[in-house]
């Protein structure tokens, strides 16, 4: 494939990116036969993708414990929708592994992150199993936010709480210090979808 034709298929566009990962991943699987690992990953993995895929998302990669996924990023598809779709996913995850038994033997916590901003983005790559679909520092933005989410919880940037604070009810939290950002980052903590009246014509 040329560049020219790679530039052509690339285009420029907000997204909305999730990371998940396990609370404390590192000590557990360091107990662990590496087939328990297997078996622990391909069972999270699985329930992860699978909200994902159902909240309209895609999922971009998966690293260790980490899972990174991105909403909005069709054609013209972005917008509150897209980026409250991924908030709600974030929530569901959770409550889908809350009291759950991963592979039948392994409680976890997870924690979230989400931010929204400007990336390019690669259609092409979704076929390729969605590796580097994306590019831009939300991407980090998101990794780093997803590192200071209290545990058990979802945590947007102030760009994913803006565009959907009419469709999520969200907790304000004290800024965090994130290395290599030049200021600190305002930190919401997503509460639960908020209920949006419909009232019929008199």
């Amino acid at each position: 494939m040329t560049t020219i034709t790679m530039a052509e298929q690339e285009r420029r566009q907000n997204v909305t990116v999730l990371f998940i990962d396990i609370v404390g991943f590192t000590t557990l699987v360091d107990r662990l036969d590496c087939a328990e690992v297997r078996a622990l990953q391909r069972d999270y993995f699985a329930t992860v993708s699978g909200v994902v895929r159902a909240c309209g998302g895609i999922v971009e990669k998966y690293v260790g414990d980490a899972v990174m996924a991105v909403f909005g990023a069709g054609d013209g598809e972005f917008g509150p929708e897209a980026a409250a779709a991924a908030v709600r996913a974030g929530l569901s995850v959770q409550e889908a592994l809350r009291g759950r038994l991963l592979a039948g033997r392994f409680p976890v916590r997870t924690r979230v992150g989400l931010a929204t901003g400007e990336v390019i983005v690669d259609p092409m790559a979704a076929f390729d199993g969605g590796y580097a679909m994306i590019s831009g520092s939300v991407v980090t933005t998101a990794s780093r936010l997803q590192s200071y989410a209290p545990h058990d919880t979802v945590v947007v940037c102030s760009a994913t709480r803006d565009v959907t604070d009419t469709l999520i009810a969200y907790q304000e939290l004290p800024p965090v210090s994130v290395p290599g950002k030049p200021y600190p980052l305002d930190l919401f903590r997503a509460l639960q979808p908020q209920v949006v009246s419909v009232f019929a014509p008199v």
